[in-house]
């Protein structure tokens, strides 16, 4: 949704997150198995995520005042994700809980790279109504910025953007799972946020090459009518367009020691999110989201690796890895990490 962005309103939250809560339960293994192999694995463990979770415990760790929706079943799992929203100051108060679904749970499976695939099963988070959007219409409209995902049915996240946008609340998406986004989303979408994968798949274009990323960022802001669209890209970094102040950017990756990739787009977009809510511009809010999902990527689980801000702001001022000094001529600038 093109325009200006909104000026600052007094709001009593930063950052709502419409998402999904899923226990993940992780493989780590040398290699895929094969179509009908069975495989022995290294190591295995349980974490709390979910992208609504990754994102809203993210964006509280960079200090926005947070609250969640979503829901979750009547059971063990659900109770786990209340008391770990809880102790990061998330507000949980337009959690519903499901009497008969399960809290939903994701299966990675995490290769000695950092990379990972993941099934999810969504159980109580495919409950969610359109009617409990409504009943969260105070909070989805007195916050300054929304951040949904694909995880939850369509209608739901239709409806919670509509109010949103309709109260001059910034809005993000994250299109994942990667798939074919209704059509009806696109209206009321500031801030698209895709992935390399999730971007490719909507444009057709190849994100590995690196000449195409601009032409996919502005294919997807015309055809989505956005404000902004930032594409992530792993380990390369990101890049932004920002069509409100007319700037395209390269932002390079950090250099850390990865060791589990598993929710570090999460913490991206909680980051940016949060940094957005306080009113910076979205090239920086970027810069601070880029930091965050490489450090992310240094702890091993999902809502469990997002980092305190002090430590993105710390990691602003690392080396640079395959960029260049930014510069005004480029159509497309590469951006230190910190400028």
């Amino acid at each position: 949704m093109t325009g200006p962005m909104p000026r600052l309103r007094r709001t009593r939250y930063d950052v709502c997150v419409l998402g999904s809560f899923m226990k993940d339960l992780v493989a780590s293994a040398d290699r895929r198995p094969l179509p009908g192999e069975t495989l022995h694995g290294t190591a295995f463990a349980e974490f709390l995520g979910g992208k609504g979770v990754n994102q809203a415990i993210a964006a509280a760790r960079m200090g926005a005042r947070t609250a969640i929706v979503g829901t979750i079943g009547a059971d063990r799992y659900g109770e786990e994700f209340l008391d770990l929203l809880t102790t990061d100051g998330v507000d949980t108060g337009w959690v519903v809980r499901h009497p008969e679904l399960g809290t939903g749970v994701g299966l990675p499976l995490v290769l000695p790279d950092g990379s990972n695939s993941i099934i999810i099963v969504s159980r109580a988070n495919a409950a969610i109504t359109p009617a409990d959007i409504e009943a969260a219409g105070e909070v989805l409209t007195g916050s300054r910025v929304l951040s949904v995902q694909l995880e939850l049915p369509v209608e739901a996240s239709r409806a919670a953007l509509r109010l949103a946008s309709a109260a001059g609340v910034t809005t993000i998406l994250t299109p994942a799972p990667v798939g074919p986004v209704d059509a009806s989303l696109t209206e009321y979408v500031d801030i698209l946020v895709p992935n390399e994968v999730e971007a490719a798949a909507l444009t057709g274009l190849d994100c590995d090459d690196e000449s195409q990323v601009p032409a996919i960022a502005r294919k997807l802001a015309d055809e989505w009518d956005l404000r902004g669209c930032v594409v992530t890209l792993g380990s390369r970094g990101a890049f932004v367009l920002d069509r409100t102040a007319g700037v395209e950017l390269r932002v390079a990756p950090h250099r850390v020691a990865t060791v589990d990739t598993v929710g570090a787009g999460d913490a991206f977009c909680g980051s940016l999110a949060a940094s957005l809510a306080e009113g910076a511009p979205l090239t920086d809010a970027v810069r601070l989201a880029n930091a965050a999902g490489a450090l992310s990527t240094t702890v091993n689980g999902a809502a469990a690796s997002a980092p305190g801000r002090a430590e993105a702001e710390d990691l602003l001022g690392s080396v640079l890895v395959g960029g260049a000094p930014e510069t005004e001529a480029s159509p497309l600038a590469v951006a230190p990490p910190n400028p």
